[in-house]
């Protein structure tokens, strides 16, 4: 009898960092993997990657509307009416300009929702479900910009404020569950939508993936990739007021 395989959910699977976790899931054993992204083309095309990198993997592509949330929730009831995912990995967003969201309320409310609210409804939806199943590791990446309000990045540092506040409390809701909740808060990382900005210091794809995967397979509470991103945090959290606002970060 052959063994089952490993089920693994993705949310927003085009992004890089998504990718790469897929493509370590693959590689270290064959995976049943369901990518779920908001353009079908694009998701179908890292699907047909995934495939001839593991051919022993079974890899479904799907299309949903990320910001509709009784379309969120009947992508995820369709999912795990097939079976409650082993691993859900929810890793969308976008880096928005923060200057133009302060001209335009409309690139100000898309930039919440894509990066705060959108992602808080997935794991909503799938936590029920793991919870009734009593299993499951779900990973949410949120990003060291929601440590602090800063005036470079306030609009999405305030959505994964929004994320990290929302997954400490589903960690304590699903605390003895079974199920095992990872909130992972990279820092600047070198992917196709940090492109524009400068790359020195950034942290590669490929380190940064690789964390996340061993996180999840410790079902770890918490992970900052690179790891000095907790203590350089820690100080930027815990600054007084009238230093931090002579600081230009």
């Amino acid at each position: 009898m052959s063994e089952q395989k490993k089920s693994i959910v993705i949310v927003g699977a085009t992004s890089a960092m998504a990718e790469h976790c897929a493509r370590l899931w693959a590689a270290s054993q064959p995976a049943a993997l369901t990518l779920l992204g908001r353009n079908l083309e694009k998701t179908e095309a890292v699907a047909a990657d995934l495939r001839v990198r593991s051919p022993g993997s079974q890899v479904k592509a799907l299309q949903a509307n990320f910001s509709d949330p009784q379309q969120i929730r009947a992508s995820v009831d369709a999912i795990a009416a097939a079976g409650v995912p082993d691993i859900v990995l929810i890793a969308h967003g976008s880096l928005p300009d923060q200057a133009a969201c302060q001209d335009d309320l409309a690139l100000a409310a898309d930039a919440l929702q894509v990066n705060g609210i959108s992602p808080a409804l997935f794991a909503e939806a799938f936590a029920g479900h793991m919870q009734r199943a009593g299993r499951g590791t779900l990973t949410i990446l949120g990003s060291v910009a929601g440590e602090r309000g800063r005036k470079s990045n306030y609009v999405y540092g305030a959505a994964k404020g929004l994320l990290t506040r929302y997954a400490e409390g589903l960690q304590h809701r699903l605390a003895g569950s079974g199920v095992n909740v990872v909130l992972v808060k990279p820092g600047p990382t070198a992917t196709p939508m940090t492109a524009h900005l400068p790359q020195r210091g950034m942290a590669s794809v490929e380190s940064v993936a690789a964390q996340i995967v061993a996180a999840t397979a410790k079902g770890q509470p918490v992970l900052y990739t690179p790891g000095k991103w907790a203590l350089i945090m820690l100080v930027i959290a815990n600054l007084p007021r009238a230093i931090f606002n002579r600081m230009d970060i």
